[in-house]
C-alpha cells in the first residue's frame, strides 16, 4: 500500500452518517451557506433551516458548524484527490504529469466554484488551518512524491525544498481562482491552464534542464 492510501483523516464522513437524501440536503446547505455568506454569521441553526432538518440532527454527529463544514470540505477535496490519482495512471513524463495535476485543480474549481469560494475566499484561513483537514495529506503526499522524484532526476530545481515548489504551484491555483471570480467568471479557468503551467514549469525546472529543453 502506498503512503497515499495509508493516510486517514479523523472527521466522521457525512456520507457514512446520514441517509442519502439527508446527506444531499445537508451538502447543498453547507455549500450554499458557506460559499455565499459571511462565515461568522453562519450557524448550525441556519444550516439546519436551509437543509430543512432539525437542529438536533446535526448536533447528534457534529458539535459545531466548523466540524460539519470541514467534514464536507474533506469529502469534496477527497473527490479531487481521487480524480488526480485516476488521471495520472499511465503518465510517465514528469512535466505532463504535473501539467495534468494543475489542469485538474483548475477544472475542479471551475466546476465547483462554491468549494473554491469556501476554501480560498469566505472561510478565514486561520479557521481552516486549525483543523486537521487543512493538511490534505493524501493529495500533498502524492504531490510531494512527484516533485521529489523530479528533483532526484535533475528535472526540477533541487536548491529549494519540494514543499516550496508545491506552495508555488498551489499559490498560483488560488490566485487564479479568486481573480477568475473577481472578473465575473468571464473566461474558462481551465482554459488558462496550459499558459499558466508553462510559466510554472519555467519557474520550478532545474536551470540546466530548462536551458537544454529550450535549445532542443
Amino acid at each position: 500500500m502506498s503512503a497515499l492510501y495509508a493516510v486517514r483523516t479523523g472527521h466522521r464522513r457525512p456520507q457514512d452518517l446520514f441517509e442519502p437524501n439527508l446527506h444531499d440536503r445537508l451538502q447543498t446547505a453547507v455549500m450554499e451557506v458557506f460559499s455565499e455568506s459571511d462565515f461568522h454569521r453562519a450557524s448550525v441553526r441556519t444550516l439546519a433551516k436551509t437543509a430543512g432538518v432539525s437542529f438536533s440532527t446535526i448536533y447528534k454527529h457534529y458539535r459545531s458548524k466548523e466540524e460539519l463544514l470541514f467534514a464536507f470540505v474533506d469529502q469534496w477535496m477527497e473527490g479531487l484527490t481521487e480524480r488526480i490519482v485516476d488521471h495520472l495512471q499511465g503518465i510517465e513524463d514528469l512535466k505532463e504529469k504535473l501539467r495534468k495535476v494543475f489542469w485538474l485543480q483548475l477544472d475542479y474549481y471551475e466546476r465547483n466554484p462554491g468549494l473554491g469560494r469556501i476554501i480560498f475566499m469566505t472561510v478565514p484561513l486561520i479557521t481552516w488551518m486549525n483543523d486537521h483537514t487543512f493538511a490534505q495529506k493524501k493529495m500533498i503526499i502524492l504531490y510531494l512524491e512527484t516533485l521529489r522524484q523530479g528533483q532526484e532526476h535533475g528535472i526540477l530545481n533541487s536548491q529549494v525544498r519540494p514543499q516550496v515548489l508545491l506552495d508555488f504551484m498551489h499559490g498560483l491555483v488560488q490566485r487564479s481562482f479568486f481573480m477568475w471570480i473577481y472578473r465575473g467568471q468571464q473566461d474558462s479557468l481551465r482554459g488558462q491552464s496550459n499558459q499558466l503551467f508553462e510559466m510554472v514549469w519555467r519557474a520550478i525546472s532545474a536551470p540546466g534542464h530548462q536551458a537544454g529543453a529550450d535549445a532542443a
